[in-house]
């Protein structure tokens, strides 16, 4: 029997921006390298998505690489390009808010500032996290020492190819797996066969499915206008994928080292649970 595979990967330098698609990319101590190291807030440090400002969704970010670094450039559709300054060492730092964490962020700087704020409609300020902040994953799901940046709450999440394939078939029309923000796409194996697994090892990096992602308002926009499209996906997933008022589709996880990951390794399944059971009542308190 062929194993599955690792078909697509995603970063989103910005939070709740877009994101890019790569072929190769390496996991450091956060997740994917420079995954989710920005993030938009507001003068507050209250962190900004596209569940008030689904506009986000067309600012379309670029790594390009510097000598022996990546730096950062952000399109906006009117705006045109900006290229984002690197981090400062020794900035003074401010606290901002991610859901219920506090942690010492880097602000950009003014010219940063005014960009975003001209591309949301908004005053926002664009800030980074850095090298040596600690966010701790929640501990019911994570151990100690677990760590991510300005994820919404792991540094990474899993979707099978066969999952989106079987939400599309009871979909009045089909969505683009985009659409639900993945960092990793595992084509090869059956519906929600994530749902099962525990530990996998994808190229020799091991990594701990830990808690099904619960899905909000931004599946609801279409990443291409930036608009909020109606009340799909999430009224077809309330139908097979609800536990209590939340609905569920992909699963987050941590991985236990770093490396480098690339399309087409396979996916090896070292521990999970049989088919069968109720996998959400499993994972989700």
């Amino acid at each position: 029997m062929n194993r599955p595979q690792l078909t697509e990967i995603w970063l989103y330098p910005v939070k709740s921006f877009a994101g890019i698609q790569v072929e190769r990319w390496r996991l450091d101590t956060f997740g994917l390298h420079l995954d989710r190291r920005w993030m938009v807030v507001d003068k507050a440090g209250r962190f900004l998505t596209q569940r008030e400002y689904p506009q986000m969704a067309r600012i379309t970010p670029a790594l390009e690489v510097e000598g022996e670094s990546l730096s950062l450039t952000l399109q906006h559709p009117r705006l045109g390009v900006f290229k984002v300054p690197p981090p400062e060492q020794g900035a003074s730092r401010m606290r901002v808010e991610v859901w219920s964490d506090v942690v010492e962020a880097v602000p950009v700087g003014q010219e940063a500032d005014r960009w975003v704020s001209d591309a949301l409609g908004a005053c926002a300020r664009l800030v980074w996290f850095p090298d040596e902040v600690m966010r701790q994953v929640d501990t019911r799901y994570g151990r100690k020492g677990d760590r991510t940046a300005f994820s919404d709450g792991f540094p990474l999440l899993l979707i099978g190819q066969g999952s989106l394939d079987d939400l599309n078939r009871r979909m009045p029309r089909p969505l683009p797996m985009r659409r639900f923000r993945p960092n990793l796409v595992v084509s090869g194996a059956g519906p929600y066969a994530e749902d099962r697994w525990r530990r996998i090892r994808i190229g020799g990096l091991e990594m701990r499915v830990v808690k099904p992602c619960s899905r909000c308002i931004i599946t609801t926009v279409d990443p291409d206008r930036g608009e909020y499209t109606g009340k799909e996906p999430l009224k077809t997933l309330a139908g097979y994928r609800r536990k209590g008022n939340r609905v569920y589709f992909g699963q987050n996880l941590i991985h236990q080292s770093g490396g480098a990951l690339a399309v087409g390794r396979e996916v090896e399944v070292i521990e999970a649970v049989s088919e069968g059971n109720d996998t959400l009542e499993d994972q989700v308190p």
